[in-house]
């Protein structure tokens, strides 16, 4: 009975303590979770105020916003791309060459038009004084040909010359030395004739010459200025620099307009002056040679005896 009796405590010692344990692993593993269960739910149930900021929640994938440029350091593109929009947008200085060079391109023009009157009015007047004075046989009648002429003509003004020479050579017999002082003053008269007809033709060569350069000089003002507002602006955008490039171009451009012209001119003027210098060349020779023959036949009837007819015997 008293061994039964013991082995019946020892069961219900180790029952209640198997019991013991496992209540208090069940306690230890139940623990944990309680607060983190209250978290959720309270953090679940707390309302969001001003003072604690909502979690942000980002797209991993989206693209970066990119942060706009100041606007005070924001270049002003033109937009205006016309030519008049380029000159209001140019530089002072491009815009002074622009100027420049279309006032040369005025003065081109206008010297056109009045110099090209005189030039092309000047040889027809040579061409008919030229055939006029081709029909005489002697200097007086070059002479009453001559008051037909306009009082201006440089023909008029060389037969007088002429004649004025052998007035003041009356009573020589140096016929070699009057014709050579009448050919001097009568190269005298070309040379100045070619010299009022060619003014205003230094203009035209000065304008042809350096206008491309003045042109340039504007270009290379502008494309440094170009260069400085990229600097500036620390961008190398084509958009933003080439309005500027394109009004230093345009310096280049007038200059180009301004001196084609000129050249053009200038060398049509060269060749029709030149051809009417020959003309009043042609006109000095025929009166010298009025003149000359006149010396001739006054010397051949001075030197003739009295009494000889000049008749040749036959037989």
């Amino acid at each position: 009975m008293k061994t039964a009796r013991n082995k019946m405590k020892e069961a219900t010692s180790l029952l209640m303590s198997l019991m013991l344990v496992a209540g208090l692993s069940g306690n230890a593993m139940a623990a944990p979770a309680t607060p983190a269960g209250q978290a959720v739910s309270s953090a679940a149930t707390q309302p969001a105020t001003a003072d604690t900021p909502a979690p942000a929640t980002r797209d991993a994938t989206a693209a970066p916003v990119m942060q706009p440029a100041p606007t005070d350091t924001a270049p002003v593109i033109p937009t205006d791309l016309s030519v008049m929009g380029m000159y209001h947008h140019a530089d002072v200085v491009v815009k002074t060459v622009m100027i420049g060079l279309l006032l040369a391109s005025v003065v081109t023009w206008a010297l056109l038009f009045s110099k090209g009157a005189d030039v092309f009015t000047g040889k027809r007047r040579m061409r008919r004084e030229f055939d006029a004075l081709s029909s005489v046989r002697t200097l007086d009648e070059a002479a009453e040909q001559a008051e037909s002429f306009a009082a201006s003509s440089i023909s008029a003004q060389m037969i007088r010359d002429a004649q004025n020479e052998l007035e003041l050579s009356a009573g020589s017999t140096d016929n070699n030395g009057i014709k050579e002082r009448t050919g001097f003053r009568l190269e005298r008269r070309v040379s100045a004739a070619g010299r009022h007809m060619g003014r205003g033709n230094g203009i035209l060569a000065t304008i042809g010459a350096i206008s491309p350069f003045v042109g340039l000089f504007g270009t290379v003002w502008g494309i440094m200025n170009s260069f400085i507002g990229i600097a500036q602006t620390q961008t190398t955008n084509l958009a933003v620099v080439a309005p500027g490039i394109a009004e230093a171009l345009l310096a280049t451009a007038v200059g180009l307009i301004a001196a084609i012209p000129a050249v053009v001119i200038y060398n049509i003027f060269a060749r029709t002056i030149t051809s009417y210098r020959h003309q009043v060349g042609d006109v000095a020779a025929q009166i010298i040679l009025l003149q000359g023959r006149d010396l001739d036949l006054a010397a051949s009837k001075s030197n003739t005896p009295r009494g000889q007819t000049g008749q040749l015997r036959v037989g």
